[in-house]
């Protein structure tokens, strides 16, 4: 059992950062593909149809908040 802990210890451990590592260059660029996007979008005169409904979605949610907290 002395024999193999070390070793599965040092597997577990470049293993375990191998797959972190990983997962944050996925999750980077999924965030950096979206902030573009994000940015291409503001950038433009015509709002899309998306942004401008969620616009009034959060407007409505920030008048029922304020509403509640009159209350």
């Amino acid at each position: 059992m002395s024999d193999f802990g070390p070793a599965a210890l040092i597997g577990l451990a470049i293993g375990f950062m191998f797959g972190f590592g990983c997962s944050l260059a996925i999750l980077y660029s999924i965030y950096l593909g979206g902030y573009r996007k994000a940015v291409q979008d503001s950038l433009l005169r015509e709002k899309s149809k998306r942004w401008r409904e969620t616009l009034r979605k959060v407007g409505e949610r920030a008048a029922k908040a304020e509403a509640a907290a009159k209350k």
